[in-house]
């Protein structure tokens, strides 16, 4: 111990580059940057691809690929309306290719905007990570911040499975970029990402199993939403959906590999995809080290108006909010903006009407509460279920599965939570999101505006007047 502090004390004083801001993470942290910080000397800092998940490997190319997707299986289900067609190829290098000839140069454009045009800012490549309070490594530069902005986002989780290194694997991260169309592709989750990954590869001809440990798809949805909607995804023609099971281990073949389950049945496949959720990458950017105090899940603790534990230290995004969503980075990046600018006058996020959508087939929207999570919360509640295929242009599309359920409390006539399941949902849950957030009753809802008859609309309107 004296040796090493006899050597640490030797060593000559070095002068640390300060910032007036830092950000890791060009996600939704890049937009942190804005005219009214053009004094500022800011450093920005990014391992990878400028554009963080949303842009690269999430939000945008899979609803991209979900696009085609939906396009070829309305061709498919086309003869109930009494059109006969097929789908006669599937060209999977022309859908990727078309998906991330845009998507790319949108991330190298930022890079270069950032690196070249923005004389105020200086682009850090490398992992930056605390290594003290405010103070960041990036390779073999150390920098200061006095203010610091934590956007690192997460990254897939990895389940433990015997032998798994040994095989080629995929995660959302990867599989969208494979050279060919999988033959069989072997899905080990059940939620939001492996249900919409699904879609796509089955609607473009592959065969695909999905390995979920639970008893239902999308099992953190409304239970009648779960329930359809896994009973719909099992009826698929070249879908398998296993219920109630785990991986056990997987091994190399000479054209994929075998997956051996708990129970022990075997799949053999050509492609995995690892889809069993997301973690926050607090532990990259080294937050303990940084001082800064952590959920049990690994998120990193912020206030209402996203600071740390450690003052001029804020975060934002998947790195330290319950919803990995980018909609929510985004607002939560707007107050950080504004709270950096203005810190005598500070604003907070609001967290109350969040809303999420999965894009599968079918599609799914939901906001506010379940009726489950309702009832556990001891509202007396009021439950409508309304069928698309009881409005007119419902009639139209010969729908006989979608429909929309809204919760409300009896007391307050506030609608507590909404949950959609059908062609256009994440589009149609938006005036009920507005109508809850300007604190409407349900009733107000229903009769304070037209609805456009005959158009899907309709379907909301009528399950508001349900209740």
């Amino acid at each position: 111990i004296a040796g090493n502090v006899e050597n640490m004390q030797s060593k000559p004083a070095v002068a640390l580059d300060h910032f007036d801001l830092v950000i890791i993470g060009t996600g939704s942290g890049n937009s942190i940057i804005s005219d009214d910080m053009a004094h500022w000397r800011i450093a920005l800092i990014e391992e990878g691809v400028f554009g963080g998940t949303c842009l690269n490997r999430g939000c945008i190319p899979t609803k991209m690929f979900v696009h085609a997707a939906d396009t070829a299986e309305a061709v498919r289900h086309s003869h109930h309306l009494g059109i006969d067609a097929t789908v006669d190829a599937v060209h999977w290098e022309m859908i990727r290719d078309r998906v991330f000839d845009r998507i790319d140069p949108i991330a190298a454009g930022g890079d270069e905007y950032r690196t070249h045009r923005c004389p105020n800012v200086t682009v850090f490549r490398g992992r930056g990570h605390f290594v003290g309070p405010k103070t960041i490594e990036v390779g073999d530069q150390t920098i200061t911040g006095e203010r610091i902005v934590v956007a690192t986002g997460a990254r897939p989780h990895m389940p433990a499975i015997d032998g798994l290194d040994s095989v080629e694997w995929h995660t959302s991260d990867s599989v969208m970029r494979v050279p060919t169309l999988p033959r069989h592709l072997v899905v080990i989750g059940g939620g939001f990402i492996a249900s919409e990954l699904t879609h796509v590869f089955a609607s473009f001809g592959s065969q695909v199993t999905m390995v979920v440990r639970g008893t239902a798809l999308l099992r953190e949805h409304d239970d009648d939403v779960s329930r359809h909607f896994t009973e719909m995804v099992s009826a698929r023609d070249n879908v398998t959906v296993l219920l109630n099971t785990n991986p056990a281990s997987v091994r190399p073949t000479e054209d994929g590999f075998e997956l051996t389950l708990a129970d022990g049945t075997v799949l053999a496949g050509d492609t995995l995809l690892i889809a069993t959720g997301r973690v926050p990458n607090s532990d990259t950017v080294g937050a303990a080290a940084g001082g800064l105090e952590l959920h049990l899940d690994g998120r990193i603790v912020v206030d209402e108006q996203q600071r740390t534990s450690v003052d001029g230290v804020w975060a934002l995004g998947d790195v330290s909010s319950p919803y990995q969503l980018k909609h929510v980075a985004n607002h939560e990046m707007r107050v950080v903006r504004h709270n950096l600018l203005h810190p005598d006058s500070p604003r907070t996020t609001d967290h109350r009407f969040v809303p999420s959508a999965v894009f599968t087939r079918p599609q799914i929207a939901t906001v506010g509460l379940t009726e489950r999570a309702a009832r556990a919360a001891g509202y007396d509640v009021s439950v409508k279920v309304q069928q698309y295929g009881d409005v007119a242009y419902g009639w139209a599309m010969e729908d006989t599965t979608s429909f929309c359920k809204l919760i409300a409390d009896r007391k307050t006539r506030l609608l507590l939570g909404a949950h959609l399941m059908g062609p256009q949902a994440s589009t149609l849950i938006q005036s009920l999101i507005q109508g809850m957030s300007a604190g409407q009753t349900v009733d107000e809802m229903a009769n304070s505006q037209y609805w456009i008859h005959p158009a899907l609309p309709e379907v909301i309107e009528n399950a508001l007047l349900g209740l």
